[in-house]
């Protein structure tokens, strides 16, 4: 008769346990979804031109006044995406390293294959996003770097816009953030089909079915959502 192995504490759902760092996980990732599917259709407002566009870029920033100051409400989205983001990274971190230290000595091959492909990628493919990330809040964000061809930058910076559209038309920052795309695609499919598993959606054949397709439809809606606009920006179709 099998018996189950674990650890007490990685049975539970204490503070500290696999369980609840697997939670953890999937509540900051829903949490990352939500809001990469708000930013994902802001940029999609570059189709409509430079006036809607900015505007849009202004309206975050004024949501919530006369009661809240102005980016008032950016800020706390930004700090509680900031708890998320550390909350996910350190779960990650500690479930990567008890899955190493668990890991028997023997594997069926198939089996090893497959599922340490699966746990490299998310664990590279994560700090792979991770690393973009900063670079892009940098480039759109804290710097507002303009590596275009157009010489004015002072005025690029301030026009949201523009600053998009010359980034973009520069070829290899196109190539770069495009397989950053892939990357989140990739995290997308195999981050929502595990939350779905954490948060116990896939008892049955037909729940896992549907969470596989929605992870599947979320990752291609948003990777593609994000891809589009920078591909009609470098082939000159958004000016």
């Amino acid at each position: 008769m099998a018996t189950n192995t674990l650890p007490a504490k990685k049975r539970t759902g204490k503070v500290g346990s696999t369980i609840f760092l697997k939670t953890l996980m999937a509540a900051s990732g829903i949490i990352f979804i939500g809001f990469v599917i708000a930013h994902m259709y802001g940029n999609l407002k570059v189709f409509n031109g430079q006036e809607a566009f900015n505007t849009y870029a202004e309206h975050i920033r004024t949501i919530g006044e006369p009661i809240l100051p102005y980016k008032g409400l950016l800020w706390i989205l930004r700090v509680g995406l900031l708890v998320s983001l550390v909350a996910h990274v350190y779960a990650a971190a500690v479930l990567s390293a008890r899955a190493r230290k668990a890991r028997p000595q023997r594997y069926a091959v198939k089996k090893r294959v497959a599922s340490t492909f699966s746990a490299k990628w998310m664990r590279w493919g994560g700090v792979t996003l991770l690393i973009f990330l900063i670079w892009h809040l940098l480039q759109f964000t804290i710097v507002k770097i303009n590596v275009g061809s157009d010489g004015n930058a002072t005025e690029v910076v301030e026009n949201p816009y523009r600053l998009y559209v010359e980034n973009f038309q520069t070829w290899w920052l196109t190539v770069i953030y495009l397989l950053a795309m892939v990357a989140l695609g990739m995290h997308l499919r195999h981050g929502v089909w595990s939350a779905t598993q954490t948060l116990g959606l896939t008892g049955t054949a037909a729940a896992r079915r549907y969470a596989n397709l929605a992870a599947y439809a979320v990752a291609i809606v948003v990777a593609g959502g994000f891809a589009l606009p920078p591909l009609f920006v470098l082939f000159g179709v958004i000016d």
